[in-house]
């Protein structure tokens, strides 16, 4: 049975190259960054070589890049760090968040009792500028948290326009950037945002490194103590064969950027197409024009299918999910789709489906027959 993977919004397949690398770099290159000998030396060199590297396909200073596990790490980092230390007073973000950036405010709220606003989100999962506009219009120290792709129906926020508002209003801006690095071109030079964050496992990385970009001079403290490491910034040894994995694979998704997203688009165009033909009644959740790799639909299924769909495609080796791989493991209706489906629709079963590069015609077509069978 071919196996089929269209579950890339969760986690990716790491380029060969990128495997390469890393041995390379666990064989060799063993030494301990922060040592002083030749073996520490070298280490140290291909740490800031990726440092570089990753900067400069972002267009943002070696500086600026802090290396972290996870964008988890950095979400909760940046959000704990602006309330303790930057004294922000008031959050605004948005119910359709990732749950590392929602739990950690809701926990900050208790915490620190600061204010946390929610900015509206439209029928299609778009976030209403207007609203947020208003919102600013109070007067309090405030960071914006808003993601940059939704990592369950791909709407796409406009950094740009979302930072500039904020600069106008004296607001910080952080937004988890985990969906769009290394699949959609970011100028940190063009973008007033604070802060963005990555994980490396999404653009064909390793799983358990990610980097933090935080705009120079912005005062952030550290989340938990130690050595000196990443300007003191985040103690601990660094996971120098992760960190050089993550440059290989950030450098080769920004090299193969063009050629990669149009194979993808051309993909979701023939999903979308291929849904219309044998499943009229499909609904796309969120909007056709959302982010080129994901795809979250609503099938024209009995509620008694819900929560068998997935065990079914897996059943035929088809890998899909029905929301953030973070919380698929629950039948619970996902918290993104919640904010914009009608009680009724969100018992129907919401498919996510995500694409990479690695994917072919024939795999939808795989998924296509499988979802026929059911």
């Amino acid at each position: 049975m071919k196996k089929v993977y269209l579950d890339n919004a969760s986690t990716t397949a790491i380029r060969a190259e990128v495997i390469q690398e890393m041995t390379k770099v666990m064989t060799e290159d063993y030494g301990n960054p922060s040592s002083t000998h030749s073996f520490g030396r070298n280490a140290k060199s291909i740490l800031e070589l990726s440092r570089k590297s990753i900067a400069k396909h972002l267009n943002g200073t070696a500086q600026e890049i802090i290396f972290t596990s996870c964008g988890t790490e950095a979400n909760n980092w940046i959000l704990r760090s602006a309330v303790k230390d930057l004294k922000v007073k008031r959050i605004i973000t948005s119910k359709i968040e990732h749950h590392a950036v929602l739990y950690t405010v809701l926990v900050l709220e208790k915490e620190y009792g600061i204010q946390v606003d929610y900015v509206a989100v439209k029928p299609n999962g778009e976030i209403d500028i207007t609203d947020l506009v208003e919102l600013l219009s109070q007067e309090k120290k405030t960071l914006v948290s808003l993601m940059h792709v939704n990592n369950e129906t791909g709407i796409v926020l406009d950094l740009e326009r979302t930072g500039i508002i904020c600069q106008e209003n004296n607001a910080l801006f952080h937004s988890d950037t985990v969906q769009s690095i290394g699949k959609t071109a970011i100028d940190l030079q063009t973008v007033p945002v604070n802060f963005i964050v990555a994980s490396a496992h999404k653009f064909h990385g390793p799983k358990g490194v990610g980097f933090a970009f935080i705009r120079k001079n912005s005062g952030l403290q550290p989340l938990f103590f130690g050595g000196e490491q990443e300007k003191g910034l985040r103690a601990g040894t660094e996971a120098l064969h992760q960190i050089a994995g993550m440059a290989k694979a950030l450098e080769l998704s920004y090299g193969n950027l063009e050629t990669e997203r149009n194979h993808i688009s051309e993909l979701k165009n023939y999903l979308i197409d291929q849904l219309e033909i044998e499943f009229p009644a499909f609904v796309i959740n969120g909007s056709p024009d959302g982010f080129y790799n994901i795809l979250n639909v609503l099938l024209p299924f009995s509620e008694d299918k819900t929560a068998m769909i997935l065990f079914h495609l897996d059943m035929k080796g088809i890998a899909v999910s029905r929301g953030s791989a973070c919380q698929s493991g629950s039948i619970k209706p996902s918290h993104v789709l919640a904010e914009m489906l009608s009680n009724e629709d969100l018992k129907k079963p919401s498919l996510r489906i995500s694409l990479s590069h690695y994917n072919s015609k024939e795999d939808i077509d795989l998924l296509i027959a499988a979802l026929k069978s059911i």
